[in-house]
C-alpha cells in the first residue's frame, strides 16, 4: 500500500469530532453506490495506520517546508476551512505484472491481470462537505495519477472546486520566450552549403518548369546547373494527397526505405514486420513478412545493416532479432540476447526493454537504448555485450551513431532530457565524451545526419532541436555547471501519454546548447521520430517529424514551416467498421472522435516521395496504416490506378464500405 501524506500542519487542520466525519459519510446518497458503500465500509473499519500516522508527524522537520521537491505541498496547500483530501490507494496485482516498470508504450498491458481497490477518504472543513465529481472519480478508477486527476494545471479554467476561494491569477507568460523564428543561426546554416543549394539571387517561388528548362538549355554553367538541379529536388516536397494507402489492423511503429530505395519496411504492433520490393517507388510489391517471436506489447525499433542485409528488430524485451532481407531467404529470424541473463525476470524475458537499436557503420556491433537507463554495445560475431553503461537518469529512449562509415562515436537520448556523445573505445570507465542540454522535457528520438557532425532531436517539451558536436558540453564542464539538475529537480514532469502539453511549463533551458529549435508539431502519446531529409531527393534542404495531429511536419533549416501533409484527412473514415468495434475506453480516449498519429516517416532516397507510419482509428491505436505521399503539381491524376488507392498489407485492393 501506498499513501499520500499529508504535512503536520496540514493536519493539525483536520482536528474535529467524529460528528462532523459521520455527517460527511451520511451525505454520500448522490454519489454512485459502489463508492458510497466503500466510503461507509473504510470509516466503519478501526483505524490501523493511526500510529503510524502518528510516527510520521513526529517526524516532520520544518526545515524541508521551502523543498521545491517536496510533493505535498503541492499535492494539499489548503487554508483554514477549506476542503481537504487523502486519497489513498491499494493495488494487488496478479503474478503476471509484479516488475513495477512503467515502459513508455507499455500503456497498462497488463491491465487485464491487476485487481485495483481504491478507497477514498473524504473530509470536510469548516464549509461543510464536499464530494468528487463524476469526471474525478473517472480519472481515479482510470489509474490516472491522482495529482493530475484533481488539481490538473492544465485546467485552463481559473476556478478551483476544491478551495472556497478562485485561484490566483497566474502571471502572464513573455510572448517572445519561446524561439525566434525565423532562426538566425538556421538561416547562416542554409547559407553555408551544409544543407543543400542555396541561391539568394534566386527566389525560392521560381517554378520547377523554369528551372527544368534553364537545365536542360545548359544555363548557368557548371556551378550553376548543380545549384539548379539542388534547388528543382528542393522545391519536389510530397503532397497531402496519397497515392496509395496500406491498412493493417494494428498502427505502424515505424516505417523506413532501404539506403538505396530498393525496399521498404514496415513494423507493427503485432510484432510483424512486412518487407515491400519498392525498386520502382510507384509499383510497390510485398515479398515477405517475419515475425518477432514472443514479443510484448509492441514493435519498439528496427534498423538496416549498411549493406542493407539484414534487418534487426526489438520489442520490449532484451533480445533483439535478426532477418535477412533478400526475398529469396526465407529463413526464420534468429535473436540475440542482450542482457545479462536468459532468465525471464517479471513478465519479460532478460532484463530490460529495449527502445531503440541501431548498427554500427562497419556492421560490426549493435547498439541498444534500454529501459534501465542503460546503453548496451554489442559484438554480433562474437554474440556477446561489449559494454553496458548505465549512463543516464532513466529511460534510453533513443540511441545512434554519429557517422555512416565509423563505429566509434554515438549519441543517447533519455527521458532525463539529456544527449550524451559515447566513444566506444574508452566506454569502459562509464564516461562519456561531452553531452547535449537544452531538452525541458524526455527525448523521444534522435537522428544523425550521418557526416558526423549534426545531429536532430524530438522532445516531449513539443519542440525538435539541432545539434553540432563541436559545441557539445565536455564532460567536466558538463559536471562542474550541473548542467541536468534545472530538469532534475523540475517540479512537474509531463506524462505525454496523458494529454496536451501545458506550454506555461515550458522555459528556456539556461545551459541550452542547441542551434536551432523547430516547434509547432505535437510529440504525444508515444516517441514520435524526426529525421533529416535525404541528399538525392531533397538536396539535404529539411528536417522532418510526424506528430499527433496526423500531420507530418517539414521545416527549413530556419525553423520556418516549409510543408505539413494531412495524413490525417488522407485516412479518416476510410474504416468506418473501427467507429463501432468495441474498445475498452482509457483515460486518453476521445470518444468518437478519428485519431491519426503519425509516428514515424520514411523519405525515399531517390524519389520525391515519403511514407507516414500511423495509428489510426477512434481511439488512435485501434488499426494503422502507411501511406505513400508524392511530389503533385497537379491534383488531377489521369494514371492508372488512380491516386488514393486503399490496399491491404500485401497490397491487394480492399474496400471497407
Amino acid at each position: 500500500m501506498s499513501a499520500r501524506r499529508m504535512r503536520a500542519d496540514d493536519r493539525a487542520r483536520l482536528s474535529g469530532d467524529g460528528d462532523d466525519e459521520q455527517e460527511s459519510v451520511e451525505d454520500l446518497a448522490p454519489f454512485p453506490q459502489e463508492l458510497a458503500d466503500a466510503v461507509r465500509q473504510y470509516h466503519a473499519a478501526p483505524d490501523e495506520d493511526e500510529d503510524d500516522d502518528q510516527e510520521y508527524v513526529d517526524e516532520v522537520d520544518d526545515e524541508d517546508v521551502e523543498d521545491e521537491d517536496d510533493d505535498d505541498d503541492e499535492f494539499m496547500d489548503a487554508e483554514s476551512g477549506e476542503i481537504e483530501l487523502e486519497v489513498m490507494f491499494e493495488e494487488m496485482r496478479g503474478e503476471d505484472a509484479q516488475d513495477g516498470n512503467n515502459d513508455d508504450d507499455d500503456d497498462d498491458a497488463d491491465g487485464q491481470h491487476t485487481l485495483h481497490r481504491r478507497i477514498l477518504r473524504l473530509i470536510s472543513g469548516q464549509n461543510g462537505p464536499a464530494f468528487l465529481t463524476q469526471h474525478q472519480i473517472l480519472a481515479l478508477l482510470r489509474g490516472q495519477d491522482p495529482r493530475q486527476a484533481l488539481f490538473d494545471d492544465d485546467d485552463d479554467d481559473d476556478y478551483n472546486p476544491w478551495s472556497s476561494r478562485r485561484r490566483r491569477p497566474e502571471p502572464p507568460l513573455d510572448p517572445n520566450r519561446f524561439p525566434k523564428v525565423p532562426s538566425e543561426e538556421g538561416r547562416k546554416l542554409m547559407e553555408s552549403g551544409f544543407f543543400g543549394a542555396f541561391d539568394s539571387r534566386e527566389p525560392d517561388t521560381k517554378r520547377l518548369a523554369r528551372r527544368i528548362l534553364d537545365r536542360e538549355l545548359g544555363l548557368g554553367g557548371g556551378s550553376g546547373l548543380k545549384t539548379n538541379q539542388g534547388m528543382m529536388a528542393q522545391q519536389m516536397i510530397p503532397s497531402t494527397n496519397p497515392e496509395m494507402i496500406i491498412h493493417y489492423d494494428d498502427p505502424v511503429c515505424c516505417g523506413q526505405f532501404s539506403d538505396d530505395g530498393n525496399f521498404f519496411y514496415a513494423c507493427v504492433k503485432d510484432y510483424r514486420v512486412r518487407l515491400y520490393d519498392t525498386s520502382n517507388p510507384y509499383n510497390w510489391r510485398h515479398y515477405k513478412t517475419v515475425t518477432y517471436p514472443f514479443g510484448q506489447w509492441t514493435l519498439t525499433d528496427a534498423a538496416l545493416s549498411p549493406d542493407n542485409k539484414w534487418l534487426a528488430f526489438s520489442s520490449l524485451q532484451s533480445s533483439v532479432c535478426f532477418a535477412p532481407t533478400d526475398p529469396n531467404d526465407t529463413g526464420d529470424p534468429y535473436s540475440l540476447e542482450l542482457g545479462n541473463t536468459g532468465m525471464q525476470t517479471g513478465w519479460r524475458h532478460g532484463s530490460f526493454a529495449i527502445y531503440s537499436v541501431k548498427f554500427s557503420g562497419d556492421g560490426r556491433n549493435i547498439v541498444a537504448g534500454t529501459g534501465d537507463d542503460s546503453i548496451v554495445v554489442y559484438d554480433i560475431e562474437r554474440r556477446q555485450s561489449v559494454h553496458k553503461v548505465n549512463g543516464h537518469d532513466d529511460d534510453v529512449n533513443a540511441v545512434c551513431f554519429a557517422d555512416r562509415l565509423s563505429p566509434h562515436i554515438l549519441y543517447s537520448g533519455s527521458d532525463d532530457c539529456t544527449i550524451k556523445v559515447w566513444d566506444t573505445r574508452s566506454m569502459g570507465d562509464g564516461r562519456e565524451a561531452g553531452a547535449f542540454v537544452g531538452h525541458v522535457e524526455g527525448i523521444t528520438y534522435i537522428d544523425s545526419k550521418g557526416d558526423g557532425r549534426y545531429i536532430l532531436s524530438n522532445g516531449k517539451d513539443q519542440s525538435m532541436k539541432l545539434w553540432d558536436l563541436r559545441m557539445a558540453m565536455s564532460t567536466s564542464k558538463y559536471e562542474e555547471s550541473d548542467a541536468s539538475r534545472v530538469t532534475r529537480t523540475r517540479r512537474h514532469v509531463y506524462d505525454y501519454r496523458m494529454g496536451p502539453y501545458n506550454e506555461r511549463r515550458w522555459f528556456k533551458h539556461p545551459h541550452d546548447n542547441s542551434l536551432v529549435t523547430f516547434r509547432g508539431h505535437r510529440v504525444q502519446r508515444t516517441l514520435i521520430r524526426c529525421h533529416f531529409s535525404p541528399p538525392g531527393s531533397s538536396n539535404s534542404r529539411y528536417v522532418y517529424s510526424g506528430s499527433y495531429d496526423g500531420l507530418v511536419y517539414v521545416w527549413n533549416m530556419d525553423a520556418t514551416i516549409a510543408a505539413r501533409i494531412d495524413v490525417k484527412s488522407a485516412t479518416e473514415g476510410l474504416r468506418p467498421s473501427l467507429n463501432s468495434r468495441y474498445r475498452v475506453h482509457r483515460y486518453y480516449d476521445r470518444g468518437d472522435e478519428w485519431v491519426t498519429l503519425v509516428r514515424d516517416v520514411g523519405w525515399h532516397p531517390n524519389a520525391p516521395l515519403l511514407v507516414a507510419s500511423a495509428w489510426n482509428g477512434p481511439g488512435a491505436d485501434d488499426a494503422g496504416t502507411a501511406s505513400l505521399h508524392s511530389f503533385n503539381e497537379n491534383e488531377a491524376d489521369e494514371a492508372e490506378p488512380g491516386m488514393g488507392l486503399s490496399v491491404d498489407e500485401k497490397l491487394s485492393a480492399v474496400s471497407f464500405a
